[in-house]
């Protein structure tokens, strides 16, 4: 971790592609799939879960190619395969054969989809205000990937994230924006989800009856009162996957992971170590 940007860790080459990756503690390992906010890093979006589930387990959280600060190729086609096969030439170069996967938002319906797809590599799946199945754009999920660069614009993007408006200031803003105007960021951002935006939601649904295959025991989470991803899609997620537990928490947003980090951490903690 740089001294200087706690979001800058580990350099790796992920079949060609130079990866910002988060590789702490050991033991069995797991996976921490990130969202698709504007600005978004894998370190803003687990900073307060890896040094929790590091002190038992291989913490490993990339910047998905497109975001965060690792490489975007030239020419690169932003989409599901591009993804997949980002998240498994980083399990390769780790030499990770099968983890534990958790995914939050946008990184919901790729470790969904990389249960689907490469059912070997993954043990157990937690999906957190996850996309995955079909859904009406939400307002607060058009604003989201509809940013334009502005500390007055993050903000505003912020509101939707958070239920406790409390945990939205003025600071978070300034610094979610000043990631979102690296180089080459927006470009890449402003790429992958372009109005109408419906479409970016459909593109990233796996059929319920490849989800209804899905072996792998789940934990579901999600904020009732988010306004990003609506609570329905994971009691959808529920009724399809078989061996798979929902939980709900109340006065939450798409936060989860922020807004009750600790019973978000230890919900997390006890199902992986069952």
């Amino acid at each position: 971790m740089s001294e200087t940007n706690p979001e800058i860790a580990h350099r790796i080459d992920a079949n060609g592609i130079t990866t910002n990756v988060h590789d702490v503690g050991s033991g069995d390992p797991v996976v921490l799939i990130h969202g698709s906010g504007p600005g978004v890093t894998a370190w803003a979006n687990w900073r307060l879960v890896v040094p929790e589930l590091a002190k038992s387990r291989r913490v490993v959280a990339p910047d998905m190619v497109g975001f965060g600060y690792t490489d975007r190729p030239d020419g690169v086609q932003y989409g599901m395969e591009t993804w997949i096969g980002h998240i498994l030439a980083v399990l390769d170069s780790l030499e990770i054969r099968c983890a534990d996967v958790i995914g939050n938002s946008f990184g919901g319906a790729l470790a969904l989809a990389l249960a689907i797809r490469y059912p070997e590599r993954v043990r157990k799946l937690v999906l957190m205000g996850s996309v995955g199945v079909p859904f009406e754009l939400t307002e607060g999920l058009d604003a989201v990937w509809g940013y334009e660069p502005s500390v007055k614009n993050m903000r505003r993007i912020l509101d939707y994230f958070a239920y406790n408006s409390q945990l939205v200031n003025d600071d978070l803003a300034e610094m979610r924006y000043r990631a979102s105007i690296q180089p080459g960021v927006q470009e890449a951002f402003a790429s992958m989800f372009p109005a109408p935006r419906q479409r970016w939601v459909d593109a990233l649904v796996s059929p319920d009856e490849k989800i209804e295959q899905i072996r792998h025991s789940t934990l579901i989470v999600h904020g009732r009162d988010d306004k990003v991803i609506p609570v329905e899609t994971s009691i959808h997620l529920h009724h399809l996957i078989a061996d798979s537990q929902l939980h709900v928490f109340g006065n939450c947003g798409h936060w989860t992971q922020i807004e009750h980090s600790n019973r978000f951490t230890t919900l997390v903690d006890s199902f992986l170590a069952e």
